[in-house]
């Protein structure tokens, strides 16, 4: 983290003697930049992958826990993905106003500095990403190791193995090609889809064969224990686990296509599609379970399965594992993204910031991704993590929204191809401040240990960040480390396009 000029100058000396060696056979002086490759379908491809994971198929069974009945169970999925919907207006503006990669960190450090920026950006890289990387891989091969061991639990070395396998089998794929990396998404997305459309269909039958007690409003909210404002805070919690993804195509804004149309489209046509299909889901998922059924299930979507197809009951298993690849690819592709930002504003090492000089691929910041997530998965137990991660995750967006009413008020004359209406994200941030609150009421250690981890990065800032006359050893050791990892990687800086990533220019007084 030496933000040293030296640093840079050595760098891109040696990137002109890669250049030199061959990195550039022509001879012509096309610049290094990342590829633009993600069109508007890989976009909704990549929010919509994101989103589902492994969420829906795991937390119905919190969602109810806590909501205490069917249909207030509903209303939190349907104004969970509202409330997402308020969200993604608001990024919408920061990303076409902001048009950088980094999503919430690239805007928090351009609108309140680098030390906020960087708190976010410390507390995603070393807990919020890794532990919902290893949380989806660890689904993933669960599900795959399920038919081995029909009669108990995959064994704890088996799903470690088999989940560092798959991280790392994806980190070649997004190392080799951004193009790879997308196509993988798109089809697994595809999948993903078509495994919940097979579970709504299956329940819209049962339905119309008559089976949906549970759906009846006298018996839907026949609460199972007594509701809590506190209960139904953690309601949506759950719920935004599942919903959560919705903003990581912000995170990728460079190689998107024309990202100032693109970006909104994209993200007004994938929450409304999600929030549709999540509800339908879970209304399938009554229609064949009773609320106890649900409650004594650990994978709702198997149990669904093993009640209504059958020998085809299979099916359930593979989709759900399907499901997780995709969203580990995509999890990767947009994570490592953020490493890249943080290390081109100098919050990270600059090595992060470099991209192979034929792929154009981020390939150090994958490997810190990948190396992160295998840590995760060697340490064991990441139901605690889970918890930190989801208030970590709900406080980044606060402040990121809260960041755009102070950007509107810091730069009132600035340009803004979307601009939403003040209400949108008012409304969010009342929502925020109230689920923040109760979930800290009901659950202070957790929540009080989810801010710890992300303060825990501020001596790290004032140290690696501000400290800017280190002594020259420590100088000398960072630009050696740079300087091997650009020879072993064969990576360079990427030179910037400043039409698609400069701030929109103020409007001139008339």
């Amino acid at each position: 983290m030496d933000g040293t000029e030296t640093n840079r100058r050595n760098c891109a000396k040696m990137e002109q003697q890669m250049l030199d060696s061959g990195g550039n056979q022509s001879g012509s002086k096309d610049r290094v930049t990342l590829k633009k490759e993600i069109g508007l379908l890989s976009a909704c491809a990549i929010i919509i992958g994101n989103i589902i994971g492994s969420g829906i198929f795991i937390s119905p069974k919190g969602v109810l826990d806590h909501a205490g009945s069917v249909g207030f169970s509903l209303i939190v999925w349907v104004l969970g993905g509202g409330i997402c919907a308020l969200g993604s207006l608001c990024y919408a503006e920061l990303g076409v106003t902001i048009p950088k990669s980094g999503g919430d960190y690239s805007y928090v450090t351009e609108i309140f500095g680098g030390l906020v920026g960087f708190l976010l950006l410390w507390s995603a890289v070393l807990i919020m990403y890794p532990t919902t990387l290893a949380v989806i891989a660890l689904t993933f091969s669960n599900y795959v190791l399920q038919p081995a061991f029909p009669n108990c639990l995959p064994p704890f070395i088996a799903t470690r193995l088999l989940s560092t396998a798959c991280v790392m089998f994806l980190t070649w794929v997004n190392c080799s090609s951004v193009r790879w990396g997308t196509r993988i998404q798109d089809i697994f997305t595809v999948g993903k889809l078509l495994a919940l459309v097979l579970i709504i269909v299956v329940g819209m039958i049962q339905i119309a064969k008559g089976h949906y007690d549970a759906l009846e409003p006298q018996t839907a909210f026949e609460f199972i224990k007594d509701p809590s404002v506190g209960q139904i805070a953690l309601a949506f919690l759950q719920a935004s686990f599942a919903y959560s993804g919705w903003n990581f195509l912000n995170y990728v804004t460079e190689e998107v296509v024309e990202p100032r149309k693109n970006l909104p489209r994209a993200i007004y046509i994938s929450i409304p599609l999600v929030t549709l299909v999540y509800t339908l889901t879970n209304i399938a998922y009554f229609s064949s379970m009773s609320p106890q059924e649900l409650l004594e299930s650990n994978a709702v979507a198997v149990t669904f399965g093993e009640k209504l197809l059958g020998v085809f009951s299979w099916v359930m298993p593979i989709s759900v594992a399907l499901s997780t690849f995709g969203g580990i690819n995509g999890y990767l592709f947009t994570s490592s993204r953020l490493c890249f930002s943080g290390a081109r504003e100098g919050h990270l090492p600059y090595l992060l910031a470099m991209i192979h000089l034929k792929s154009c691929t981020p390939i150090p910041a994958l490997l810190v991704c990948c190396t992160a997530t295998i840590v995760i998965l060697c340490i064991g137990d990441t139901h605690n993590l889970i918890n930190y991660v989801s208030f970590i995750n709900y406080l980044s967006y606060g402040v990121t929204i809260a960041g755009l009413l102070y950007y509107r008020w810091k730069k009132p004359k600035l340009v803004r191809p979307i601009k939403v209406n003040l209400l949108v994200p008012c409304s969010y941030l009342v929502f925020w401040a109230v689920l923040l609150g109760f979930s800290l009421y009901s659950e202070p250690v957790v929540c009080g240990m989810g801010l710890v981890i992300m303060l825990t990065g501020v001596p790290i800032y004032f140290i690696g960040v501000q400290w800017k006359n280190k002594p020259h050893w420590i100088s000398s050791a960072v630009e050696r480390v740079t300087y091997l990892g650009q020879r072993l990687f064969y990576v360079v800086f990427p030179q910037d396009d400043p039409s698609e990533i400069q701030p929109l220019t103020e409007k001139s007084e008339l």
